[in-house]
């Protein structure tokens, strides 16, 4: 669905659904989980960083965002609690395609790649929840355009 911004910017609105993982998951991902001080605003990664590894959503807000090339807003969300951030990038060893904001006082951790690569290696089921984000998130982005 299309949206306007403040600034006249048209872009999409993600499903913030589409982040939000299996409470397994999110629970053995917590066992390799290095919480992030968001004391205030804290960007958590830009769009064309190189992906380094997932944030975890506990509580509090994540926005979401894709610009262009030019500066134009392309996407958008709204993280809720339990929401995966970087998966895509962090899975496919790519930069971030979106960047991540966190709001004050949000409560956040991150597992490294290697600590992902260790739990779908572990454990299987842990890696088909993994990809049911993934495909969510795909998902979202196709639907947001219909």
């Amino acid at each position: 669905m299309k949206n306007s911004s403040p600034l006249g910017d048209s872009y999409v609105q993600l499903d913030p659904a589409a982040f939000v993982a299996d409470p397994d998951l999110i629970r053995a991902l917590d066992a390799r989980c290095t919480p992030v001080p968001c004391v205030s605003e804290r960007p958590l990664f830009r769009q064309g960083e190189p992906a380094v590894g997932i944030f975890i959503l506990h509580k509090g807000t994540v926005t979401l965002s894709s610009m262009s090339q030019d500066g134009h807003s392309l996407l958008a969300a709204q993280a809720k609690p339990g929401s995966i951030l970087g998966l895509p990038g962090t899975i496919s060893n790519q930069p971030y395609s979106l960047s991540a904001t966190a709001a004050a006082g949000a409560d956040v951790c991150f597992v490294s790649r290697d600590d992902i690569t260790a739990v779908m290696h572990a454990d299987p089921v842990m890696s088909i929840k993994m990809l049911q984000v993934l495909a969510a998130e795909v998902r979202s982005a196709r639907n947001a355009f219909y």
